[in-house]
């Protein structure tokens, strides 16, 4: 009922090593999401079930990086009033070492400057530091640690240039319902415009 794959076209071909990172537009994607965060948080790092799943997946985006047809990583953006917080990053043991965790930071990045945001902030196992850093993001001046779920953590940030085909108010009418991720491309509803309003009208 909720899954519009279909509305991609099929894939007749995927190389197994094509690797591509995209919005999660299907329940079906969000099963591979939990798949692999079950994997690495619940089974490698013995975070239990409810501190996994938080309460938050619903009123987020996530995204999901595939190598060839099989999914091997995601990563969870939160949207507050000034900064978008990346959270719950993940890669499948059998595909690390491979540059995938950067990958999909760095399309998260693209992805939320599209939206407008310039701040970016994430929570650091301390451990990982350098990743993040490699990425742009530094330790917050004032930085607060802290612990949950067994590992300990600290305050990282990234502040951006303004992307200058940033989504705002003055946007096209199109452009703003187009699926999330792809501004750039049209979309179903502004595809059904063709139709023009007659059944609005009938209706009325």
């Amino acid at each position: 009922m909720f899954d519009r794959s279909k509305d991609v076209a099929a894939i007749k071909f995927v190389r197994q090593d094509s690797v591509s990172v995209r919005v999660v537009r299907s329940m079906d994607e969000m099963a591979r999401v939990i798949a692999i965060r079950g994997a690495v948080y619940m089974a490698e790092q013995h975070c239990p079930f409810e501190e996994e799943f938080d309460g938050n997946d619903f009123s987020a985006t996530h995204l999901i990086c595939h190598k060839g047809r099989e999914p091997v990583g995601c990563l969870r953006i939160r949207y507050f009033a000034d900064f978008a917080k990346l959270e719950r990053l993940a890669v499948r043991n059998e595909s690390r070492h491979e540059g995938l965790a950067g990958q999909i930071v760095d399309a998260a990045i693209e992805l939320c400057r599209k939206k407008g945001y310039r701040i970016l902030y994430a929570h650091s196992q301390t451990r990982l530091l350098k990743f993040w850093e490699q990425h742009g993001f530094a330790r917050m001046t004032g930085a607060r640690d802290f612990a949950f779920s067994d590992f300990d953590y600290t305050e990282v940030m990234l502040e951006t240039e303004k992307h200058p085909q940033s989504i705002n108010l003055g946007a096209d009418p199109y452009v703003i319902i187009r699926p999330e991720g792809l501004w750039d491309t049209p979309g179903v509803l502004e595809m059904s415009a063709s139709r023009g309003a007659s059944l609005c009208a009938e209706a009325g």
